[in-house]
């Protein structure tokens, strides 16, 4: 049997399944509701099976959407690898650059070498996401992006440029017993309530790990997706919080201190990531070596 998939209905049912649902994915790939589910129905009418067990609250693949699922990805994947080596054909003169950024960091990192990108390749569309890490590395696998600025350690299926490296700092409210100590052993904040990002964000494990390797166990008071938000909830007492020292220092709070942690193997170290098997272009290459030269001055 012969099958004419369409691509457009395929990135609808990957996001739908990577979502859980039919509202998340709609949001992600910029479509309303009825039209993703329009077009999964449309996909499941063409192959002449049911994707999706749309019997429970959250949409789960069938075992037939399970295959279908990941043979799309690979579709999709080698699409937009086409899409990159044309591009290529082009020069820097067109072309298309996708990079995806962490939650944290991102502006102090990043935006100086976006701006000097923009003015020496003006022609070159650059589309800039944020996500968490976990969506970071699926999009990357997915070839939604060509490099994603990734949090060591980083997965054995990725090839990277490491780009910077910075040591922890420790945000205590102004009371608190350490808060005027200019360094502090993670030993010595064992009973303090820990306040957390959210799921998904790397720097959460990187902290937690840290914790583990010293054999303690840390109560998490608080989850936040937002810095200014994490920096209201130190001052007002709710525990102790943790930031890579280029984001920390960017802020400043009457209510808050911070000290260096004094662990010298816990840093926050980023480095640029992309597939092992992906077609870099001329684009992504230039990105890479402006990257290397702000690393280097």
């Amino acid at each position: 049997m012969a099958i004419d998939l369409d691509l457009r209905r395929l990135r609808f049912f990957v996001e739908v399944v990577r979502q859980g649902g039919f509202s998340q994915a709609a949001k992600v790939v910029f479509a309303a509701q009825p039209t993703v589910s329009k077009a999964v129905k449309q996909l499941e009418d063409e192959l002449g099976v049911a994707l999706l067990d749309r019997g429970s609250r959250r949409s789960t693949p069938t075992a037939a959407g399970a295959v279908v699922y990941r043979r799309a990805l690979a579709l999709l994947t080698a699409s937009e690898d086409l899409a990159s080596e044309l591009d290529e054909l082009r020069g820097l003169k067109r072309g298309r650059l996708r990079v995806g950024f962490p939650r944290v960091g991102s502006s102090a990192l990043f935006a100086p070498l976006f701006a000097s990108f923009r003015r020496q390749y003006p022609g070159i569309d650059v589309q800039l996401a944020v996500h968490d890490s976990k969506r970071l590395e699926e999009a990357l696998r997915a070839g939604e992006l060509d490099l994603a600025a990734l949090v060591h350690p980083i997965p054995a299926d990725f090839e990277s440029q490491d780009v910077r490296s910075d040591p922890l700092m420790v945000l205590l409210p102004r009371n608190h017993a350490l808060a005027d100590q200019h360094s502090v052993k993670l030993a010595k904040l064992a009973g303090s309530p820990l306040i957390l990002f959210e799921e998904g964000f790397a720097l959460n494990e990187l902290i937690l790990e840290a914790f583990r390797k010293k054999g303690i166990s840390p109560t998490v008071a608080a989850r936040s997706s937002q810095v200014d938000f994490i920096f209201e909830l130190v001052a007002a007492g709710t525990g102790i919080a943790f930031l890579p020292r280029i984001v920390a220092e960017q802020r400043a709070h009457r209510s808050v201190r911070l000290a260096l942690l004094d662990e010298p193997k816990c840093k926050w170290s980023t480095a640029l990531a992309w597939r092992r098997d992906a077609h870099l272009s001329h684009a992504a290459r230039a990105w890479l070596a402006q990257a290397r030269e702000k690393r280097a001055s």
